[in-house]
């Protein structure tokens, strides 16, 4: 089943698209809870990344509603999102990944949010881990200090300034304009997110949230955090099973965002400080975790 263009439906209608690449279970959860979190219509389409499970096909074919857009292989999570978000009706777009957890009235809530804020360009809900706890997602842009001091110290040292400083985590959950949003739950205005080209293409995965909240704010739009509304993110089940591929790819991914703040040949030598250092740390520290994880079983 292919994704076409949506018969015309009322201003009142949600796209929503969720990226899919070996989701497993947590996409019936995803769908499941779907429901309860709009009394709007939603136009659901599910832009897959060449999923083996078939669960996003299984999803499609059952479900009302649902649609499926076969990408044509791992295309990576901005493009594929990008494609989706042109593909689905309405002025607001849900971009979540396939592991979030709904509780009622979420997106309604989003929603209300961006009432109150005419200049809001992209609005992130609260989120939780399956264990209740807030997830710090609603951080300051990255800097090269801020970027340095919690890349040295963040993995070992949580409390440090430099990581306070960007993560946010001891910031009161109320309404507000943040630097960027998680990509795991993002409600945009679809103006806006077309206004800079979507994401950019040109990240695999990770940090194509921070860039694209970036040049939202550089064009004129604003980035609010709406603690009202609250998910549970359960955490990819594809990405855990590849943790340390995962890891080097953050790190490739960070390198691009900050490198591209620091242009041309001024800032040659910071780039090649943050290159030599962002490939050490993905290298030693994923080793050095593993030996002090199995340490601590053995003792």
């Amino acid at each position: 089943m292919s994704a076409a263009h949506p018969e015309p439906m009322t201003e009142d209608v949600v796209g929503l698209v969720a990226v899919t690449y070996g989701s497993g279970d947590s996409l019936t959860t995803f769908l499941d809870s779907l429901p309860g979190a709009t009394s709007r219509p939603l136009d659901v389409l599910l832009a897959d990344n060449g999923s083996t499970d078939q669960a996003p096909q299984r999803a499609a074919a059952e479900r009302d509603g649902v649609r499926l857009l076969d990408t044509g292989g791992n295309l990576g999570y901005g493009r594929a999102a990008n494609l989706g978000a042109a593909q689905v009706a309405g002025d607001w777009i849900v971009l979540a990944n396939p592991d979030v957890e709904w509780t009622p009235g979420a997106i309604d809530e989003l929603l209300a949010v961006a009432e109150r804020w005419p200049r809001a360009g992209a609005l992130g809900p609260l989120i939780r881990n399956p264990a209740g706890e807030v997830y710090p997602s609603a951080r300051e842009l990255p800097s090269l200090s801020r970027g340095i001091g919690h890349a040295l110290c963040g993995w070992w040292w949580p409390s440090n300034p430099w990581t306070r400083a960007y993560r946010q985590e001891r910031a009161e959950p109320v309404e507000r304009v943040a630097g960027w949003l998680s990509g795991s739950c993002l409600l945009v205005r679809r103006v806006a997110f077309e206004s800079v080209g979507g994401f950019d293409p040109s990240y695999f995965m990770y940090f194509e949230d921070v860039d694209l909240c970036h040049r939202l704010a550089d064009a004129g739009w604003l980035n609010v955090y709406a603690p009202s509304s609250q998910i549970v993110h359960t955490g990819s089940h594809s990405t855990v099973q590849h943790k340390r591929e995962m890891f080097i790819e953050h790190h490739r991914s960070a390198y691009r965002y900050l490198s591209g703040r620091y242009p041309g040949p001024r800032w040659a030598p910071v780039r090649a400080v943050l290159w030599v250092g962002l490939v050490a740390r993905s290298r030693l520290i994923p080793p050095v975790i593993d030996f002090l994880q199995r340490r601590k079983g053995n003792s």
